[in-house]
């Protein structure tokens, strides 16, 4: 990896097209022109970016970027491209989370209306990104938050036609100045779905009928504007509907299509999540190894001292981790279809889990900057606010291991090791001896490897399932095509018939690196806990049980992606070895965690302990990252 950690000053984007190159350069000399000390001005007065939004509309950056094809009328540098969307997240996350946040919300907005079949709306939204505009997200209220089947956004059928809306809603990005608000509501005159009763039995599609989307423009004067939730530069708005008048025309979704609608524009939009957070914690490595380099304390640099070096080390690691993961993720989304729909959990783990590692990052270099990090001249103030709120938009982490764990049994076994499924029925397997155990798991899965093919050749069953797990390479994507299969996703259903290919074979490839082999051996055990000592009846409906699991399996996916990236990139061995260093750490003390939970059975408790290793130690490695981490020092400050 020639450039590790991203560099305003020494980047050229040239992975990208020659418009799209001169686009993200402008953004960042942008940035740089306006120096350091207006930028964190601004966001100490709680400035709305009105010069930001002036240079978006001069430069058309929102319309070339978040146009797709169908909808550029023409133009040849209009699409919607997630790998560059992708770097400017990045970048807006590197200078500040008001301009990310924009630029987030506005994406969530769109999501309803280009997966809209009215074309009118489409034509109009097109307009408004040429001219500048801005767009919001109107889901979620006060009183339900994520639980979008209580929607208190009623919509009455009038006499003449059209619809007249009546509610509040609460937590809305840009709702203060939108041209075209998304709004999730529900007609009075169909039956509200009761959602705990939803969360166990599927509702019907005439249960669905009374939901839609529908579009407002937040300068009408039945739009009511209440405040601004938050104490912060950005507008994160509470507004009412006061009888909205909603035209036929204005209708973008409705019934089971409007739910549709909404899981797939957070599948598009909350993606930039783990963008935004790697941006954010490069530019706050780069002030804390600066600064740790170049003070004194007792005779020493501060990044002499042990503890430091620990920490330093491990977040250098953690951040090129999110940015490996990251860019594989792109890939995957970009060569989704109906027939693979595996960027689901690599979605929910970008959202859930990169973020959570930045939040970890910062908590890190806080302990290096000390201090420091709370001064004036300081961008990480501002990004340790904005690191703490990522994961927990709209309960992120939660939502999104929820649904991880959705894909947990198909990705963990099926269909390569479906012969580990045969521990359940060996007595004593749950108790066994923690070398016993590991001795059957090995073997149960070598067998299912060489056997299950053979079998898949006769056995129907078993033919469909590997034939469902098959998919072409994934390659590299940074060419400059249209992905507009995010806007015709489909059902958000059926996740239980998604299949995964083999996850092994790239953990083998890297065996060679110590940490690697190690924390393949953990996976191994996981394994086995799941074979052998399976969730109970009562356990899958005790979600902090089934989180614990879920930290445990998420870990999984995250390291696979980060070692098909490493493969394409060349990644140093040394820093992939400091990076499973801090997964089989992670991963042992997870184990730890599951093990100590109350409702664990003694099966649990016993294989849970499996899991715990210790990680390669190697201090010849260490100190190549760390001095590949203290290099950084004095190479890239923020223009004054």
């Amino acid at each position: 990896m020639t450039q590790v950690l991203f560099d305003p000053k020494n980047c050229d984007f040239a992975q990208f097209d020659p418009e799209t190159r001169r686009l993200l350069r402008a953004v960042v000399d942008w940035f740089e022109a306006r120096g350091k000390a207006r930028l964190l001005q601004d966001d100490k007065d709680q400035v709305w970016p009105t010069d930001f939004l002036d240079f978006v509309k001069r430069e058309r950056l929102f319309a070339i970027f978040l146009t797709p094809a169908a909808e550029s009328g023409g133009d040849p540098d209009k699409r919607w491209d997630t790998a560059r969307n992708a770097m400017l997240s990045q970048i807006f996350g590197f200078y500040g989370m008001t301009y990310w946040y924009v630029w987030q919300v506005t994406i969530l907005g769109l999501g309803p209306i280009w997966q809209s079949s009215n074309t009118a709306a489409k034509q109009k939204a097109a307009a408004q990104l040429d001219s500048g505009e801005i767009f919001a997200f109107g889901l979620s209220e006060q009183a339900h938050g994520a639980d979008v089947y209580s929607t208190d956004m009623i919509v009455d059928p009038q006499p003449g036609g059209g619809f007249s809306a009546t509610g509040a809603k609460h937590y809305i990005g840009n709702g203060n100045l939108a041209s075209m608000v998304s709004v999730f509501g529900r007609r009075s005159d169909k039956p509200i779905i009761d959602s705990a009763q939803a969360m166990r039995t599927k509702p019907t599609q005439t249960d669905y009928e009374g939901y839609l989307f529908f579009v407002a423009d937040s300068q009408h004067e039945a739009y009511r504007l209440r405040r601004n939730v938050v104490n912060s530069q950005i507008y994160v708005a509470a507004f009412e509907l006061d009888n909205y008048p909603v035209a036929e025309a204005d209708i973008l979704h409705r019934g089971e299509d409007a739910f549709h609608a909404a899981m797939n524009t957070v599948n598009v939009g909350k993606f930039n999540l783990g963008f935004g957070a790697i941006g954010a914690c490069e530019h706050s490595f780069y002030e804390a190894i600066d600064h740790a380099e170049h003070r004194i304390l007792f005779g020493h640099r501060v990044t002499e001292f042990p503890q430091v070096q620990a920490l330093i080390t491990d977040s250098y690691a953690r951040i090129v981790a999110m940015k490996l993961y990251s860019e594989r993720a792109i890939d995957y989304l970009r060569c989704a279809s109906p027939e693979d729909r595996r960027y689901l959990l690599f979605n929910a783990i970008e959202k859930m889990t990169v973020t959570r590692q930045g939040q970890r990052v910062i908590e890190d270099l806080a302990d290096v900057i000390a201090a420091r990090g709370f001064e004036s001249d300081m961008y990480f103030p501002v990004a340790m606010t904005a690191m703490f709120g990522l994961p927990r938009l709209e309960g992120t982490v939660h939502v999104n291991m929820a649904l991880s764990l959705k894909f947990m049994a198909n990705y963990m076994f099926h269909p390569a090791d479906a012969g580990l499924a045969a521990l359940q029925a060996i007595p004593g397997a749950a108790v066994a001896p923690a070398a016993t155990a590991r001795a059957v798991t090995g073997a149960l899965s070598w067998s299912s490897r060489k056997l299950a093919p053979r079998l898949g050749a006769v056995v129907p069953p078993l033919r469909a399932g590997f034939a469902a797990a098959t998919y072409a390479p994934v390659p590299t994507r940074h060419d400059a095509a249209d992905d507009e299969f995010l806007f015709r996703q489909g059902p958000s259903s059926g996740l239980g018939r998604i299949r995964f290919a083999d996850w092994r074979p790239v953990f083998e490839e890297f065996r060679h690196i110590p940490n690697v082999a190690v924390f393949l051996e953990q996976v191994r055990a996981f394994q086995g806990l799941l074979a052998a000592a399976a969730p109970t009846t009562e356990q899958q409906r005790d979600v902090d049980f089934l989180f614990a699991v879920g930290e445990l399996f998420t870990a999984v996916p995250y390291a696979q992606l980060i070692l098909e990236q490493a493969r394409v990139d060349g990644t140093d061995p040394a820093v992939l070895d400091q990076i499973f260093d801090v997964f089989v750490r992670g991963f042992s003390a997870n184990a730890v965690a599951l093990h100590s939970k109350p409702t664990a059975t003694p099966a649990q408790q016993r294989r849970a302990l499996d899991l715990v290793r210790r990680p390669a130690v190697d201090r010849t490695r260490f100190d190549r990252v760390l001095t590949e981490a203290r290099s950084l020092a004095g190479t890239y400050r923020m223009t004054p």
